[in-house]
């Protein structure tokens, strides 16, 4: 009776579900409810890599860094300045003028170059302007010529035979020469000395004998502005030559030198003057 109960139970039951539902299609206006969705499954969230993932971009190849160029290398300034060369100078007393004469410095005026000319006209014809010379000499004996004098800034209308108004002076004197260092040098190399042009300047005469063997001590040009370069070229022959300086004429050369408007550059000293002519020391002269 109990099977028969439960059987009668559910038939029952699904007639009233559908009588409802066929009730509830005849009302119109009524909506039978949705059903419920079904749950949706948790998921859990991805779990992210700590490792970077690599860039899709092609990298460009690698251009090599060339090695590192050292720094030029700077080199220190020279100061060529006659100050400087100065500097260089031995300073030693003045030499006693025993056995000096004119002599012991080879014959006056060779043609040392061997160019077919003394000189002295050679000199001459560096230096005047307005120069005749003389036809029958192949162009080498100065006949006139103008010198505008650095000694003493006068204007002088040179004849030759006049003796009286050019000499060809040694800017550094032969006499101090002789003191300085070159009563130990052989006659050739005392000739090149009284012939280098380095050393060698037309100037009034007058003035000339006034300095006489003088150095820069005892004796200056008069004509101020030309002091820093007659000190300059002193200074030049001194280190080209290897003779020395004076306390006094250091002295009395410095003190021109740092009174010139501008670092003082020494004259080029030229390539040394070769004497090879057949000459011999005189001696000293006879007592």
């Amino acid at each position: 009776m109990a099977g028969v109960t439960s059987r009668r139970t559910t038939v029952g039951a699904a007639a009233a579900a559908l009588a409802l539902a066929l009730a509830g299609c005849g009302q119109p206006g009524s909506v039978a409810p949705a059903p419920e969705p079904a749950p949706t499954p948790s998921v859990a969230p991805p779990i992210l890599s700590q490792t970077p993932i690599p860039s899709q971009t092609p990298t460009p190849a690698q251009t090599p860094t060339p090695a590192s160029t050292p720094p030029p290398t700077l080199r220190p300034r020279v100061d060529t300045s006659a100050a400087a060369l100065l500097e260089t100078l031995a300073v030693k007393g003045r030499a006693p003028m025993t056995g000096y004469a004119r002599e012991r410095f080879g014959p006056a005026w060779l043609d040392a170059d061997r160019n077919g000319c003394d000189t002295r006209n050679d000199v001459l014809r560096r230096h005047l302007s307005d120069q005749v010379i003389d036809p029958a000499t192949r162009g080498c004996v100065v006949l006139a010529g103008r010198l505008v004098d650095p000694y003493t800034a006068t204007t002088i209308d040179f004849v030759r035979g006049d003796g009286f108004l050019v000499d060809v002076d040694h800017v550094v004197a032969m006499g101090n020469a002789w003191a300085t260092g070159a009563a130990r040098w052989g006659v050739r190399k005392r000739a090149a000395f009284a012939n280098d042009p380095l050393n060698l300047l037309p100037v009034d005469a007058s003035a000339n004998r006034q300095k006489g063997d003088g150095d820069a001590a005892t004796w200056l040009p008069p004509h101020r502005a030309f002091r820093c370069a007659y000190v300059a070229r002193q200074v030049s022959v001194k280190a080209k030559y290897g003779l020395w300086v004076t306390p006094a004429e250091r002295s009395a050369m410095e003190h021109v030198l740092d009174a010139c408007p501008r670092r003082r550059p020494v004259p080029d000293s030229g390539a040394p003057v070769r004497v090879d002519h057949d000459i011999t020391d005189p001696g000293p002269p006879a007592s």
